[in-house]
């Protein structure tokens, strides 16, 4: 890989205009310019992210050990892994890599970088570690259970035996993504593993390398001439952070970008009858939902709890602010998932309302606050609500923050409320159960730290019952378990589910080629061509 100066980083950006204000007649034909809001990136390190965008980032610059189909998510293949083969018992899996594979830095791939990569976000222990480490993976016993066996294979034994598809579909998240650890640590710091410095870096094998990343501006990605695949036909791609979907479309009809990311629900039919235009959909896992956090006394009261799901206008919002771009979905596990419940229980019911904050002690309402990330529909949902529940004397003060801020706080259990949008990190039930049905530790210095740890839900019960339904191989019988614990949940939760998403982008007509996959580390432009 080639580490450019930053100074010839933003000098690339400001020769293709990406902050010019005039008018351009075309972008460059071999640069993909995309708009979209990029303020929830945090770090670009495989261990660490857990955000949508960086993780469609690292989708296409990074390569797993697994992969699917995203058009039929049931058909795993091998990536960097050439096959894979499972003892008798079920608890131990032994990976080949493939031969004459290599990363952007021209380091070959082998098993050891793999064993590290896993060995190491084990061993970091950031937000994504809990995918792994929910096979027993500890920092003291991972060099033991993640072991290499020869050049090109290593063993991966877990504690259980759990489904098979559950353990492949695990490897498939970024945080399973192969590091150079040649590369990695050249870099590393004080026993960091080049942490510190892949939060900006890159050492992957995926089609395009990350040249350079600018907080709240840039992000700039180059082909990689040592990818195993397909040469991309762009040379690069770029995004720019243009949160307002407004000036996203102007910038698009304009042709200064070839793909607008946040189209808002006024814009959908103007932008697909533009016939220099096409707007392109699919539906993602993804879900919207507010987190009520236990640690306020009043959210901690099942009557509130309750009320609250009953003020807030689901079919309006997304009849209106969010036409075309969810469904109304109020449980757990989006549609698609094996043991989805699709059942919709709740809807605008201010009398109900008042009843249940009467019986709560709190006829008058009260007031809390709601973190909410100050894109377009965030706000605009956030205000819905705050509409919404001052008609039962619910009195919401909104906190508008970029995606870092508002994130860290929630992940700090420092807010009263906070609307979240949550994609499965991998295409089994359990990624979501996982996490809004699962609190092994409510402690403030828990290592696990799911949703339900976030808003400091305490549920051993339901963490016991989700903890089963993983080790049941038999299909049915285990979609049944999913199919109570969500009906359970839809009750008695501080989670209040609102919305599975639609991701809707429009681009340019020439732009041809993007996937829109089911995850947003599924979204790929390797394909692209203009």
């Amino acid at each position: 890989m080639k580490h450019l100066p930053k100074l010839v980083g933003a000098a690339l950006v400001a020769s293709l205009g990406l902050f010019a204000p005039a008018a351009r007649a075309a972008t460059p034909p071999d640069t993909l310019i995309q708009a979209w809001a990029i303020d929830d990136i945090i770090s670009l390190d495989p261990a660490e992210v857990f955000e949508f965008t960086a993780s469609e980032i690292l989708g296409n610059s990074y390569q797993g050990l697994i992969g699917y189909d995203v058009k039929d998510v049931s058909n795993i293949f091998g990536v960097v892994a050439e096959k894979w083969d499972i003892s008798a018992d079920g608890k131990t899996y032994t990976f080949t890599i493939r031969d004459g594979l290599k990363f952007a830095s021209g380091n070959p791939i082998t098993a050891s970088d793999a064993v590290f990569s896993l060995r190491r976000a084990v061993k970091l222990d950031k937000s994504p570690a809990f995918i792994l480490t929910q096979f027993g993976f500890t920092a003291d016993n991972v060099d033991a259970m993640i072991r290499q066996t020869g050049p090109m294979t290593f063993e991966y034994e877990i504690d259980k035996a759990y489904a098979p598809t559950l353990v492949l579909y695990c490897l498939t998240a970024t945080v399973g993504f192969i590091v150079d650890e040649k590369l990695a640590m050249e870099h590393a710091v004080d026993g960091d593993f080049g942490y510190n410095w892949l939060k900006t870096g890159y050492a992957g094998s995926g089609a395009f390398t990350i040249r350079e990343w600018r907080a709240n501006e840039v992000v700039v990605l180059e082909r990689n001439d040592n990818y195993s695949g397909p040469t991309p036909a762009m040379a690069r791609t770029i995004y720019r952070h243009i949160p307002e979907a407004a000036t996203q479309r102007l910038l698009l009809e304009q042709g200064d970008i070839d793909i607008a990311r946040n189209v808002s629900a006024d814009s959908i039919d103007v932008l697909a009858a533009n016939p220099g235009l096409a707007v392109d959909s699919g539906v993602k896992g993804s879900i919207y939902y507010l987190g009520l956090n236990q640690k306020n006394p009043i959210l901690a009261i099942p009557e509130v709890r309750q009320a609250m799901k009953y003020l807030i206008d689901y079919a309006t919002i997304a009849d209106t602010i969010m036409k075309g771009r969810v469904t109304v979905h109020q449980a757990f596990l989006p549609r698609g998932f094996l043991g989805a419940l699709e059942d919709t229980p709740f809807a605008l019911n201010v009398v109900k309302a008042k009843e249940l904050l009467a019986a709560a002690g709190y006829p008058n309402g009260f007031t809390v606050t709601m973190d909410t990330r100050n894109t377009d529909e965030i706000t605009s949902i956030g205000t819905a609500i705050q509409q919404t529940m001052a008609l039962a004397g619910i009195t919401v003060e909104i906190i508008p923050g970029d995606g870092q801020q508002t994130l860290t706080k929630y992940r700090a259990r420092n807010h009263d409320i906070y609307i979240g949008r949550w994609g499965p990190d991998y295409q089994d039930p359990h990624t979501n159960a996982d996490t809004f049905a699962r609190n092994p530790n409510n402690a403030d210095d828990a290592t696990s730290k799911p949703l339900a740890w976030r808003n400091a839900w305490n549920i051993p019960e339901m963490t016991a019952r989700t903890d089963a339904a993983v080790l049941e191989a038999d299909a049915g019988k285990r979609a049944q378990m999913y199919l109570d614990l969500q009906a359970e949940h839809q009750q008695t939760s501080p989670f209040i589910i609102m919305f599975q998403e639609i991701e809707v982008m429009a681009r340019r007509a020439n732009v041809q080629g993007y996937v829109v996959g089911p995850s947003f580390n599924d979204n790929s432009f390797r394909a692209v061509t203009k």
